[in-house]
């Protein structure tokens, strides 16, 4: 073989592998999000018989978050590591809203089929390493028997509003029947719930699918104890994202500025009050992607119009998903870490589920006993 023909070989195999590149980082990763949400409402598994029920969840891990480099340094984010998970279980999926507790390995996680599930994180060395004591089961109506329909039971997002996850109450925002319930938690699970939080006025005139995505309890600041939620895409005039906070019993309305049409899909806080609101887009030319904000506590306040610091903006060139749920702790070192999980619209075929974790770099607080 001659020079020549040796160069035209090596060329014609450094241009295939470009283009697998291409495929696994692009375009089977696309077409599998398109799909995938696309028939989102066909995949949900029904819940009528459900019973709460111990699950097993396999766990591999992602060492790194960018595919092509070993950078662990994003901005003022420090990836800590991440996990893909999967289970036996036909209900396990969907999830698209977390809570964690102070130590980091407790979570609570609620899906788009209106199950819960509670589990713990195992660390090693200070990574996520696996899922244990897993375990799954309905939400309820008032009446204390199982949601059904599609649109009372997609649960969005969750957050501990009192106590603890061990034995505290919860809230948990719906869309499609737009609502945000109480609910305890205890050794038995998530309970039915116990009542309902006024619903924002607006919500009355969104589609079933622009509701209250996004839901977190401020920890700290001004705003200490109040909550506040996101609707995934219902924006004002301006095209700004319509969130709310509690004053009192009654939801004051505010606005996110939009940046690049993202819509957001959760909220978490910080201990000194400031919120970390996460967001994700979608086109079929770029893929998927997720980003995070963050908004200072004294600019959160009702009629107010707020913009925040990007933290990260990642694409499919990262390990992402169709990122919908965050959650916030301070690990044992005082550092503030981010949890992201995403939705796989129940079709672990196509899309994944992953357990990201950062550390907010800079970020320290002094942790008390509770």
């Amino acid at each position: 073989m001659s020079a020549a023909q040796r160069h035209r070989v090596q060329a014609g195999e450094t241009r295939s592998r470009s283009t697998a590149l291409l495929a696994s980082v692009f375009i089977v990763p696309l077409a599998a999000f398109a799909l995938a949400t696309a028939v989102a409402a066909q995949m949900k598994p029904s819940t009528a018989d459900l019973e709460t029920e111990r699950i097993e969840v396999q766990a591999s891990e992602i060492a790194y978050f960018d595919k092509t480099s070993s950078s662990k340094r994003f901005g003022p984010l420090e990836f800590r590591g991440g996990l893909v998970l999967t289970s036996p279980s036909k209900n396990f999926g969907g999830w698209s809203g977390l809570t964690i507790d102070d130590s980091g390995r407790r979570i609570v996680a609620v899906s788009d089929a209106g199950t819960w599930m509670t589990a713990e994180i195992a660390y090693a060395d200070g990574r996520p390493a696996g899922i244990r004591e897993a375990v799954l089961g309905p939400l309820k109506a008032l009446s204390d028997k199982t949601l059904r329909k599609n649109r009372d039971r997609d649960a969005e997002a969750v957050a501990l509003a009192s106590g603890t996850l061990a034995k505290g109450q919860l809230l948990i925002s719906f869309e499609a029947n737009h609502r945000i319930g109480r609910f305890r938690i205890g050794a038995d699970g998530v309970s039915a719930p116990e009542g309902y939080l006024n619903t924002p006025p607006e919500l009355k005139r969104t589609r079933k699918r622009d509701g209250l995505e996004a839901l977190t309890v401020v920890r700290g600041g001004p705003r200490k104890g109040s909550t506040v939620a996101f609707a995934e895409s219902y924006r004002d005039e301006a095209r700004n994202h319509t969130g709310w906070i509690w004053v009192g019993d009654a939801p004051k309305s505010f606005h996110l500025t939009d940046i690049g049409d993202f819509n957001v899909t959760d909220v978490a806080s910080l201990a000194n009050g400031d919120l970390i609101v996460l967001e994700r887009r979608f086109r079929w030319l770029e893929g998927v992607k997720m980003r995070l904000r963050r908004v200072p506590a004294g600019e959160v306040r009702p009629g107010a119009l707020v913009r925040g610091e990007v933290l990260l903006e990642a694409n499919m060139t990262h390990q992402i998903d169709n990122m919908e749920a965050l959650a916030v702790h301070t690990d044992a070192k005082g550092q503030t870490v981010l949890t992201v999980m995403s939705d796989d619209n129940f079709n672990g075929f196509l899309q994944r589920t992953l357990l990201l974790q950062f550390t907010l770099v800079g970020e320290t607080s002094v942790q008390t006993a509770r």
